[in-house]
């Protein structure tokens, strides 16, 4: 048994109150109402942590299961780990402070590239051998989930099975399959378990697989070892958003957290076809929830939580096809209680001056819009779908009714991209301070400009892409740095170095668990914040283990080449990418299949699924 927190310690740290548990709406269940028990665990700080939806579902949902408890933990931040290397304190959940090691699962969510070392540094914390060839039958299994599961090679040594696709029901059958096993005495041990795991749609169990390379390094195949595996692993899906369970008692935090606010889901999936994005590619097709089941839920969030804001979230929330007349019908009822409503962000060319006023009639704010990029060429190039124009008149709207400023997002090293296409940038954010002049009478509007640094991402039609290199990426940024030099345009952006390791493990394969091990031992965590992030530590541990950040990002792909990635099926056809790859070469667009033709992604084929939008089929 590990020594326990102390107050001492506790007072020595920051924020004590992500280490104490406790919380309003937490669930704590007996031993003798437990027959299986899984630890959830987030590879970051509480914060960021508590703010993740996918974590409050699945928390909610197995909770809902008779004999299943399920608890949190979250990744201890370096003061914390300090003390508890220091003092021998393994790292416990927050709801009955068990260790890690006494779990029968520990499920990671893999949100960020960068958190990978957090995984491996989560699990020694918590007495579990990291890799999976040492653990034993007493030791937990270790389950991974989430948006980067689509390429989990790079975290093959580490996780014994993940879960690919929408989590609501596979976990519960991955739970009942546990059960069985255990009333059956666990009949061929750990091994046993993942055979009868690995028949369940959208597991996936990395030992189960064999990979060969080529002379050159790239993957000649991915082929199973065992009869029970399937030879790609389709991800699992909910047809209907309205069939689920959705948490309407979620845990409220004793601090303040990221996204301190009731998240209520209206949609999963996106259409917009954007090149760039993964996940508008790999949670197709889109499935709305019913207006009156979403203002149901309101009510319940509200009740249950005692907040003040409902954020609605999505990928595209203002896609949702009965946003306007929801979200009246929302304010109208919550207003005498002082609860918003509001959105992440507003599509340019949808954007409504009037829905955007009734949305910050409680709480207002500056609004934000995601061009993505300056010149038109290169929005066509990502299929956007949105104009110059379409800018210009939304935030001209915005002007003329009250506001004076609004933040815009950006990115830089997109495909094909120019010096001209990056100052096209600055050229859009002035002609926006243009507009407010132009409007107004007046100058003096604030513009904020925000650039990331473009990922290729696999199954993206970008996926055949290399990334620029940390030169030519910084080049840019300076470029763009230098002519924003304008009064009241502020420019944000971060460091090249840690998109290129984001890369170099999204584009990654199964080698790339040496070098992941090597920095883990050296010292690397909490790769995702600049202060701890070492770009020359990934290098070195890149040297040792035999490979070159330049293989994974600098090269363009051959068509024909096999990702290391392909076993994981989205469903989205290689066929459709590619095609929209050539597209993109070609400056064409692409339409959104929502209201219009089938564009041949082949999800909805696939997977049996259809697109569920309730204004257009008339069923509201």
């Amino acid at each position: 048994m590990g020594k326990e927190l102390t107050i001492d310690i506790l007072n020595s740290v920051q924020k004590p109150a992500r280490y104490t548990g406790g919380e309003f709406n937490s669930i704590v269940k007996s031993p003798e109402e437990t027959e299986v028990s899984i630890a959830l665990a987030f590879p970051d700080i509480y914060e960021v942590g508590m703010s993740y939806l996918g974590f409050k579902i699945l928390y909610h949902i197995l909770n809902s299961e008779n004999g299943v408890a399920a608890e949190r933990v979250y990744a201890p931040w370096v003061d914390m780990e300090a003390q508890m290397r220091a003092n021998a304190i393994p790292l416990r959940t927050l709801e009955t402070e068990k260790v890690l090691r006494d779990f029968d699962f520990v499920g990671f969510t893999l949100q960020y590239e960068l958190s990978y070392t957090n995984i491996l540094n989560m699990l020694d914390l918590g007495q579990i051998p990291v890799q999976t060839r040492e653990r034993t039958e007493k030791d937990p299994f270790v389950i991974v989930g989430g948006p980067c599961v689509y390429n989990p090679e790079p975290l093959a040594d580490f996780f014994d099975l993940a879960i690919v696709g929408e989590g609501e029901e596979v976990i519960v059958e991955l739970m009942d399959a546990y059960k069985k096993w255990k009333r059956e005495g666990k009949p061929g041990g750990r091994l046993g378990f993942l055979e009868l795991a690995v028949q369940i749609k959208g597991i996936y169990v990395p030992s189960f697989y064999d990979v060969t390379y080529n002379e050159d390094g790239t993957v000649a195949a991915v082929v199973p070892n065992r009869s029970c595996a399937p030879a790609a692993v389709e991800k699992r899906v909910i047809s209907d958003m309205g069939t689920v369970d959705y948490p309407t008692s979620p845990i409220v935090p004793f601090g303040e957290i990221v996204h301190d606010r009731i998240m209520l889901e209206v949609f999963r999936g996106c259409s917009r076809g954007c090149r760039f994005c993964h996940a508008g590619m790999v949670y197709r097709p889109v499935r709305e929830r019913r207006p009156e089941l979403l203002k149901e839920l309101a009510r319940q969030l509200v009740d249950n939580t005692g907040y003040n804001e409902i954020s609605l979230v999505s990928l595209s929330t203002a896609d949702y096809s009965c946003l306007g007349p929801m979200i009246h019908e929302m304010i109208e009822e919550f207003k005498d209680e002082k609860v918003s409503v509001s959105l992440p962000s507003l599509r340019i060319d949808s954007f409504s001056v009037d829905l955007a006023k009734e949305v910050q009639a409680v709480r207002k704010s500056g609004l934000t819009f995601a061009p993505e990029a300056g010149s038109q060429r290169m929005r066509d190039v990502i299929n956007k779908g949105v104009t110059e124009a379409d800018l210009m008149n939304a935030v001209g709207a915005a002007f003329a009714s009250g506001w004076s400023s609004v933040k815009l997002y950006f990115m830089i090293g997109l495909p094909g991209e120019t010096d001209e296409d990056v100052l096209a940038i600055a050229k859009l954010a002035k002609a926006v301070q243009y507009k407010y002049q132009e409007v107004t009478g007046r100058r003096g509007a604030k513009v904020t400009v925000s650039a990331s640094s473009f990922v290729p991402k696999p199954y993206t039609p970008f996926q055949w892409v290399p990334q620029d290199d940390i030169a030519e990426l910084r080049r840019k940024q300076f470029l763009l740095k230098d002519a924003l030099k304008v009064k009241n345009i502020i420019f944000q952006y971060h460091d090249s170095v840690t998109s290129v390791m984001e890369a170099v493990f999204a584009r990654g394969d199964r080698r790339l668990g040496k070098a992941l091990y090597l920095a883990w031992r050296r010292g690397a965590k909490f790769d995702g914040w600049s202060e701890h992030f070492s770009y020359d530590r990934w290098l070195e541990a890149l040297q040792d283990a035999g490979l070159t950040k330049e293989f994974y990002i600098g090269r363009e792909r051959g068509a024909a080449e096999l990702f290391p990635w392909e076993h994981i099926q989205p469903a989205v056809a290689r066929s459709f990418l590619r095609r929209e790859y050539e597209k993109a070469l070609a400056e064409e667009l692409t339409h959104d299949c929502r209201h219009g033709t089938c564009t041949g992604c082949g999800v909805c084929q696939k997977l049996g699924v259809k697109i569920i939008d309730w204004k257009e089929q008339g069923l509201v």
